[in-house]
């Protein structure tokens, strides 16, 4: 069975951690000082590489050639070539455990780990647990966790990994190191992407693969399925396919759509929007990306240096056109009130059996008075 490509291109050093330049300059510092602690936290969105780092950490904890090198442990990361290293990195040690909290909640699976961290390792130096979903644990299991936490044998390191952090108990938080896992700018996501394509020998339009890393939202490891799936699928590696796959319109008919608005150009926004709902698209997507593209056109006017934030996820021919739109935008308060009505609209399509009707709804009423 092929590997998928999220785990086949997933980093092995904290140097391949794309998006997390500050968690990974704080770690590999405590890597070289062997200053590991017994208990971390890493939280963030989804598949930005919180269960990756865990793993990194792990290795380097265990790292044989870090033990017998000092020349070799100052680099902060692991070898990827001893024997704790490929274990780690294969799933099959039997000191590092990944627990999924989703559905291991329970308080008789925390009291069995609590067990299992009394016995010293069998063949590493450290025992590992990486607990995934953390916040979803019972308020009892939450309660015996803390107790182990509270008093660690110096032989265990824990950690935690949350999509919501702010479910998680202030006590068991206060027992360990924080550390954001941010939303990975869409343009590293595509740069990666690119570096997957050109591994694989995979031929796919350039505007199909900045719609695939902005479909991702952040995440790396979304990017790559996604991108897996398209390119599964034999001649489907163009933009109108990727469209189709996705469910999701690209940049260019976003523009094209904002650009009818701006116009005040209420026959050619309508027929252009019954297009793209006669094409089988998501429309509550749309809605979103067309606030989020109106924003970023409202708020270039007013202040230029954001151009410099825009870079990390738009092309340099994205923000030409963007602000060619702000040019068109004579009146700011039109654009303020149209975003305000997407907005209801996006709330009123989510719930609604008609989904295109809040959107025509909204956009009729902010361009029947000015319509040429």
């Amino acid at each position: 069975m092929a590997i998928a490509i999220y785990r086949k291109y997933r980093p092995k050093l904290f140097e391949d951690l794309i998006g997390q330049e500050l968690v990974v300059q704080i770690l590999k510092n405590a890597a070289k000082s062997d200053r590991i602690s017994h208990a971390y936290l890493f939280y963030g969105p989804r598949g930005t590489g919180k269960t990756t780092a865990a793993r990194i950490v792990a290795k380097i904890a265990n790292c044989e050639t870090r033990a017998g090198d000092p020349k070799f442990k100052v680099k902060g990361e692991p070898c990827n070539k001893c024997r704790a290293c490929k274990e780690i990195d294969e799933g099959r040690a039997i000191d590092v455990a990944e627990i999924d909290a989703a559905s291991n909640r329970g308080i008789d699976e925390i009291r069995s780990l609590k067990e299992g961290i009394r016995l010293s390792p069998t063949s590493y130096r450290y025992k590992v647990f990486i607990i995934d979903e953390a916040h979803q644990l019972t308020k009892f299991a939450a309660d015996a966790l803390l107790k182990i936490l509270e008093e660690p044998p110096a032989h265990a390191i824990f950690i935690l990994a949350t999509t919501e952090y702010e479910k998680l108990s202030a006590t068991i938080v206060s027992r360990t190191q924080r550390f954001h896992f941010r939303r990975v700018p869409t343009q590293a996501i595509l740069k990666k992407l690119n570096q997957i394509a050109l591994a694989e020998k995979i031929e796919i339009d350039t505007a199909a693969l900045e719609l695939i890393a902005t479909a991702a939202e952040g995440s790396f490891r979304d990017a790559e399925s996604l991108f897996e799936q398209v390119t599964s699928l034999a001649g489907g590696t163009g933009l109108e396919n990727v469209e189709q796959i996705l469910g999701k319109v690209g940049f260019v008919r976003t523009a094209a759509l904002a650009g009818y608005l701006l116009d005040n150009d209420l026959e050619a926004s309508l027929e252009y929007l019954a297009e793209i709902n006669e094409s089988g698209f998501n429309l509550v997507q749309l809605n979103k990306d067309l606030i989020h593209y109106l924003r970023r056109v409202l708020t270039l006017k007013f202040d230029p240096q954001l151009e410099e934030v825009f870079k990390r996820e738009l092309t340099p021919d994205e923000i030409v056109e963007i602000k060619k739109h702000g040019e068109m935008a004579k009146d700011p308060d039109k654009i303020i009130n149209l975003i305000k009505s997407l907005i209801r609209a996006y709330s009123e399509m989510r719930y609604s059996p008609f989904t295109l009707v809040p959107l025509e709804i909204a956009i009729i009423e902010n361009l029947k008075s000015s319509s040429k």
